[in-house]
């Protein structure tokens, strides 16, 4: 029997989250308003529109007379609040089932969905617009779109359930994602980044669609700085495919440069075209990325 897999965000975790928002420095203010405070408005607390009321809004801003006459239910919103569009998209591939059993925390998987979770939690609390989506072969598993925190719980009940398998093609199920997922927003790409096909046809796709992008690219220690040497049998674990090698400390110095290189040749990509790049490894602790990591990239405050 295995054991059941940890709590994504604790009660504390959740807390610290609850003060934070997330911070979009390139994409267009959305149609519909939120509580985020606009960095364009000022801090005017006039009356500027309303929106329809979801489940999580504060009942103390609906408007009431409004609801008298229409039996609708709308809430105010004032003219220093706008709202943003926020994608997370989480690479499910079998690659990313991988870890070192003695130290479950550093499962790339898990690591990647408490980043999936805690992106989703944020933007639920400061009533963004949320989708989330999680790639695996060919499918593709998504919640949303949602705001309010009323919809935290059924959004950590779908990511705790998210399981990884086969192959994903990231490039076509990004570029397949910034075709049909309408308004454009900030857009969060969780991923080890290993892609047959690679990964800049998509990235283009949601830049030409107006999305501001951020890679999050997930790794484990030993996919960092391989411990093993001598006469091994590489396994391809999406594809089952195969290879014989020797690593000795000469292969193993050459494969830490290849390494190296291309994540920095992803940063080069990304730079180029204005596209936020952070590198991970999953010895980090997971909730400094968005404490710590995000914030000095001014994603968060």
């Amino acid at each position: 029997m295995t054991n059941p897999e940890p709590l994504l965000l604790d009660e504390a975790t959740r807390r610290k989250f609850e003060q934070l928002s997330l911070v979009a420095s390139k994409v267009r203010a959305g149609a519909m308003k939120g509580e985020r405070r606009s960095i364009k408005r000022g801090t005017s607390i006039e009356f500027a529109d309303y929106r329809n009321y979801v489940p999580g809004d504060d009942l103390r801003r609906l408007d009431w007379n409004v609801y008298a006459r229409l039996e609708r239910p709308y809430v105010k919103l004032l003219e220093d609040e706008e709202d943003l569009a926020v994608h997370v998209l989480l690479d499910a591939s079998a690659s990313m089932d991988w870890g070192d059993e003695t130290a479950p925390d550093q499962h790339k998987l898990l690591f990647s969905k408490r980043l999936f979770a805690a992106l989703g939690y944020i933007a639920l609390s400061e009533n963004d617009r949320v989708m989330m989506s999680a790639f695996s072969q060919s499918s593709v598993e998504s919640f949303g779109p949602s705001r309010g925190r009323g919809q935290t719980v059924a959004m950590l009940r779908y990511t705790h359930q998210l399981k990884s398998g086969g192959v994903t093609d990231l490039n076509l199920m990004i570029k397949d994602y910034a075709l049909r997922a309408g308004r454009p927003g900030l857009c969060f790409i969780i991923s080890d980044m290993f892609s047959p096909t690679g990964y800049l046809d998509g990235l283009n796709t949601l830049l030409g669609k107006g999305y501001e992008v951020v890679i999050l690219h997930v790794l484990s220690p030993d996919e960092i700085t391989p411990p093993l040497t001598g006469d091994l049998r590489l396994v391809d674990v999406e594809t089952g495919a195969f290879q014989e090698v020797t690593l000795d400390s000469t292969m193993r110095e050459i494969y830490i440069r290849r390494l190296e290189a291309w994540r920095q040749e992803i940063r080069a990509e990304c730079t180029r075209r204005g596209v936020h790049y952070l590198p991970l490894v999953t010895d980090l602790a997971w909730e400094k990325v968005i404490l710590y990591e995000l914030r000095k990239l001014g994603l968060v405050k």
